[in-house]
């Protein structure tokens, strides 16, 4: 098997401070958390940013933020979101890509989300696909549900993504297909040849899904932007713990763990470093 890529998702749109009080809201709470998470052995972190409520936001300066501090300290593959929450100004969204990340998300489909709707028009993903394409940011493929694997292809065969994917299945949000290990194989199944996966399990199914992972040959991604609880009743207090968790277990199962530049090989990136 390749090398294992952990991706660690710090924030995400979701988790508040009600969730947990460890969950880093601030551009140095991000950036400390994404240093500590590489210090463990992330080699990707995927970014959201908040504004000075505590709301998601896409503006263009918080990021830049959050991308000189991480970058002043290590060398970790920056994938920044696209959606910012259930946010439907596809303008803005766009905007995101204007950054030149290494790699961005790519949400392949519109879906129920909790009580709300995540909107992905057919027509939005084409632009977002010839934007990526234009600036050579690679497309994380993040899947909730089998049917935007077809989405997903039939954009790439108008020519807008290319290969290899790399896809997130991302199990076990309310409106999406449920975190178990028998759709998440199923959804292996169903990629084409020479992709790149990886999958994570929301809540309480965050290590399942991840133990399935490296098993399988796929990647992982953790954080609190999927799970607040390290174990049943207890918060975690870092990213960073997720991360290590993972690190470990991969060693009693025999898989390596992926250095950032090792993972820019396996992923194919075109880009060394974000230049915003």
């Amino acid at each position: 098997m390749e090398k294992l890529i952990i991706t660690v998702a710090p924030t995400g749109s979701q988790t508040t401070k009600e969730h947990t009080p460890y969950v880093p809201l601030s551009p140095k709470e991000i950036a400390d958390s994404v240093y500590e998470s590489w210090k463990e052995g992330a080699a990707i972190a995927h970014i959201h940013v908040r504004d000075h409520n505590g709301d998601n936001t896409l503006d263009l300066d918080t990021y830049r933020e959050v991308i000189d501090r991480v970058q002043e300290k290590c060398d970790i593959i920056l994938n920044l979101t696209t959606a910012g929450g259930l946010v439907n100004n596809e303008e803005a969204r766009l905007r995101v890509c204007e950054l030149n990340p290494e790699m961005a998300t790519f949400d392949a489909g519109t879906m129920n989300f909790g009580q709300e709707v995540f909107h992905n028009t057919p027509s939005f993903l084409e632009e977002l696909a010839t934007v990526t394409k234009e600036r050579q940011i690679k497309p994380e493929i993040e899947i909730f549900d089998v049917g935007m694997i077809d989405n997903a292809l039939r954009i790439a065969k108008k020519g807008l993504l290319e290969e290899p994917f790399h896809f997130q299945f991302v199990l076990g949000v309310h409106g999406g297909m449920a975190a178990t290990p028998k759709n998440l194989m199923f959804l292996m199944d169903s990629l084409p040849k020479g992709s790149t996966w990886s999958a994570i399990g929301a809540s309480k199914e965050q290590l399942t899904i991840n133990t399935m992972s490296i098993l399988l040959g796929g990647h992982v991604r953790v954080g609190m932007e999927d799970s607040v609880y390290y174990r049943k009743g207890e918060l975690a207090t870092t990213n960073a713990q997720f991360v290590k968790r993972i690190v470990e277990l991969a060693g009693i199962l025999g898989r390596e763990v992926a250095t950032p530049d090792e993972a820019r090989k396996i992923l194919r990136l075109s880009k060394s470093l974000i230049k915003g």
